[in-house]
């Protein structure tokens, strides 16, 4: 079957579907078809016709979200023909690059250009609209989530027309656009703002739980400062990053400590580790004690990019809630105990970053310094217990959620929690009126 423009100019393959499912196995659907266009006109047809029909049409990059945000019963449209530079200025540092470019693409992509990405999230895995369309982020308060980056946008929207949104053109849509939930339409080309490409220098190194009480000047003091807490310890694994000129000389960690620390000890020993676990409940705490003695305690330098990211095979679930700066130790206490009371072995660790405010609309970020709490649980695992109890601890310390990732909450909350909400609602009626890019967890955390 195709799809056709009206003029029958392009047309683009709906094939038969079988069950989707996303990369954390948390979330499923079925759709009636499945697409993917190779050409700007092709996604236009297809919106056109599933417009026609009737169908909801949600787009899907690599399935790293946690939630249902790409899920759908009728037409299921990847980008994955749709990657690469389409232009660069070496000289502004922007660079377009189509919607469905995967971010792992990117520092090859960039080397010519002698460009990078100013901040990346530790998966790598995303495409580049996925990514930021669900507000990603890495950690650093002087850097925003990966929206922050976008100028100039190209998108899809529900009549299948094309829309120009940048600082000379649709200007006023730019805060909703750069993060918008595959509400709006179909990105299909994103501008960037790039740095030059750089160094960091990292210092990885177990310290007290006590350190969260310094989390503010941690953040403060480090260009990127992130920190793990193994649950039923009293340690925290800490990564400190230094941005560095490319002519400071890279110190990378060699092959085969690499491999040790990536594969065996982060992949590998953590796979036994959960699967153990998960048999064995009562041995969590004493293998989360030997995690924190055995796990990275070591100083290189390398290309951004390699400093930022890291192979994550383990699958699992996560929740993240993005809070006040200044809220995140006395929550992470609060986490703490709450675990500790609760009887539960949580195997995975506690993730905790910072970002810079920015002004997008639906940026957990939005108007204030953020810390972000993330908490996880290995695929095996029922999350819910814990996730839900979690989740009452960081709104109350006045959490957003990650877009991405697992939360019980809905528009009623949303609209409370964030001061444009009722503005980023009309820019979606005026882009989608007929709700062709709805789905079950839009209508949840938006409304119909």
């Amino acid at each position: 079957m195709t799809a056709t423009t009206p003029d029958q100019t392009a047309e683009a393959l709906l094939r038969t579907s079988g069950a989707w499912r996303n990369w954390g196995r948390s979330e499923g659907s079925r759709p009636v078809f499945r697409a993917s266009p190779s050409s700007v006109d092709q996604v236009q047809a297809l919106v056109r016709t599933a417009r026609e029909r009737g169908l909801p049409v949600k787009t899907v990059g690599a399935g790293h979200s946690f939630t249902a945000i790409a899920a759908t019963d009728g037409i299921l449209v990847d980008l994955d023909q749709l990657q690469g530079v389409i232009s660069a200025d070496v000289e502004t540092g922007r660079v377009r690059v189509a919607a469905g470019t995967r971010l792992h693409r990117l520092p090859e992509l960039l080397a010519p250009y002698g460009l990078a990405l100013p901040n990346m999230g530790d998966i790598d895995r995303q495409s580049i609209a996925g990514a930021t369309s669900t507000g990603t982020h890495g950690t650093g308060l002087g850097f925003g989530g990966l929206a922050t980056m976008i100028t100039a946008a190209v998108l899809v929207t529900g009549d299948g027309s094309l829309l120009r949104v940048s600082e000379a053109e649709n200007t006023e849509l730019l805060p909703a656009v750069r993060l918008g939930l595959g509400a709006l339409g179909i990105l299909v080309e994103l501008e960037l703002q790039l740095v030059p490409a750089f160094l960091l220098r990292a210092v990885e190194h177990p310290e007290p739980f006590e350190v969260i009480d310094e989390f503010r000047a941690r953040v403060e003091a480090a260009d990127h400062f992130e920190l793990y807490w193994w649950p039923h310890t009293d340690r925290v694994m800490t990564k400190t990053n230094t941005r560095l000129p490319l002519d400071a000389g890279r110190a990378p960690v060699g092959a085969f400590s690499n491999w040790i620390e990536e594969e065996v000890m982060s992949n590998g020993a953590l796979a036994l580790m959960c699967n153990l676990g998960h048999l064995a409940p009562g041995v969590t705490p004493s293998i989360n004690r030997l995690a924190t003695k055995v796990y990275g305690d070591r100083e290189y330098a390398d290309d951004s990019y390699e400093v930022f990211t890291a192979p994550r095979r383990v699958r699992f679930r996560e929740m993240e809630y993005a809070l006040p700066l200044d809220e995140v130790p006395a929550a992470l206490h609060e986490l703490r105990a709450m675990i500790d009371a609760s009887g539960w072995r949580i195997s995975f660790p506690v993730e905790v970053r910072a970002a810079a405010p920015d002004e997008n609309w639906l940026s957990t970020a939005h108007g204030r310094e953020s810390g972000y709490i993330a908490v996880h649980r290995y695929v095996k695992d029922d999350p819910e217990q814990y996730f839900r109890a979690a989740e009452q601890i960081f709104l109350a310390h006045g959490g957003r959620p990650h877009w991405g990732k697992m939360h019980y909450l809905d528009a009623a909350v949303f609209s409370e929690r964030y001061p444009r909400f009722g503005d980023f609602l009309a820019v979606r009626d005026r882009l989608d009126p007929q709700r062709v890019f709805r789905n079950a967890y839009l209508d949840r955390v938006l409304g119909a």
